[in-house]
């Protein structure tokens, strides 16, 4: 018996190039609960899906519209909604998205005062705080793939004018870090790199640096000159800093590529506020994710206060496993399966950090536990 009786799916009304969705066999997963499942109308139908492939014949799948998506006991949808959408949603709605409580104080707020139970999915963790729910590796693969893309768009099948093998610099090496090491090495792509490899192509070395050497200027000045691809990996203890000021940039040989994997934000009237770890770079999504130092959506992307006099080609994108949407939604699903499963079966005011292994981690993606942890602190007022 499902503690749940309906769960809605609406679309993501984020740029044109998003187009992930959960998939049809995810969907029949949760309506095997005895849940009745809504799904927006169009749901899926910029990947080719239409919804009798949803519904399978399944009387518990139905079609809504975007609103009534909103207005059921569970909601499931992989970015979070806007604030219009928060408001959609009744209090004690359980509501399943990436809503990233360290970094989004405001929304923090606005879910609290909705009354919405949340559980971040980014913030579901096992007892060592790594995250059940993650695509790290397309995070990695992904933005290094657009990164050579570029780089190889200036050197034919990717060989230094000098022969020397592509020099890359990854700061960070936690789990995107370690990822974006491994992708260096393919150059962002296997069959790419099986090319090169036959080209007698020279390769790449990666070399990764963390907190004990990004703070210090003379090293990462001599770093920074040889690199041909700059890459932030980082997951920064003080995000109102950045890990590289502008005038660092500078440093960067004119044909560098800026390979940004963090994709903070700019949230400047947060309290503390929050920067990009590269100091003046633009945000990009799945729309546009290149963008060329001379490039007018630069300084549409990048606050007036920020300083961004020295540019190189940024590669960005908010959403970097939505490259490849297919592959990314088969990834989640089956990472959220057992998830779900506890979900269904025990609701979310009984989810307790004394429970099985899936429901710990449940319990600490909750808004209630990030409210608990002592982490957050609304704001006074």
């Amino acid at each position: 018996m499902t503690a749940f009786a309906t769960v809605g799916f609406p679309r993501m009304m984020k740029e044109q190039g998003e187009i992930r969705v959960f998939l049809p066999n995810f969907v029949q997963f949760v309506a095997s609960f005895g849940a009745t499942v809504f799904i927006e109308e169009g749901y899926g139908s910029r990947s080719g899906y239409l919804f009798d492939d949803y519904k399978l014949g399944n009387e518990a799948v139905h079609m809504c519209s975007h609103e009534e998506a909103y207005l059921r006991d569970v909601v499931i949808v992989l970015r979070s909604p806007s604030s219009e959408e928060f408001g959609l949603m009744r209090p004690g709605t359980v509501l399943l998205s990436m809503l990233h409580f360290p970094t989004r104080p405001k929304r923090v707020e606005r879910l609290g005062s909705s009354g919405i139970k949340a559980i971040s999915l980014d913030g579901i963790v096992n007892s060592q705080n790594i995250r059940l729910v993650e695509n790290m590796r397309a995070v990695a693969w992904n933005g290094l793939e657009a990164a050579f893309d570029v780089l190889g768009g200036r050197w034919l099948e990717l060989k230094r004018p000098d022969g020397r093998p592509i020099r890359v610099l990854i700061l960070g090496a936690g789990m995107v870090g370690k990822h974006a090491v491994e992708a260096v090495t393919k150059l962002g792509n296997i069959e790419r790199n099986a090319e090169h490899m036959i080209a007698g192509g020279s390769g790449a070395i990666a070399t990764t640096v963390g907190r004990n050497v990004t703070g210090n200027p003379d090293l990462m000045k001599n770093l920074m000159q040889e690199a041909d691809i700059l890459v932030d990996a980082t997951q920064r203890r003080e995000p109102s800093k950045p890990v590289i000021p502008n005038d660092w940039v500078a440093w960067l040989p004119e044909h560098a590529i800026i390979a940004d994997l963090a994709v903070d934000p700019y949230l400047l009237d947060g309290d503390p506020p929050i920067v990009r770890g590269v100091e003046g770079v633009p945000q990009g999504n799945l729309d546009q994710y290149v963008f060329a130092p001379d490039d007018p959506a630069w300084d549409q992307s990048v606050p007036p206060s920020i300083p961004s006099k020295h540019r190189r080609t940024v590669v960005s994108c908010y959403s970097w496993p939505g490259i490849h949407p297919l592959a990314c939604m088969e990834h989640y699903a089956r990472q959220l399966e057992p998830l779900i499963e506890v979900l269904m079966e025990k609701g979310y005011d009984d989810l307790a950090v004394s429970g099985g292994y899936f429901e710990r981690a449940l319990y600490r993606g909750t808004l209630k536990e990030w409210q608990n942890s002592g982490a957050y602190s609304p704001r006074p007022r």
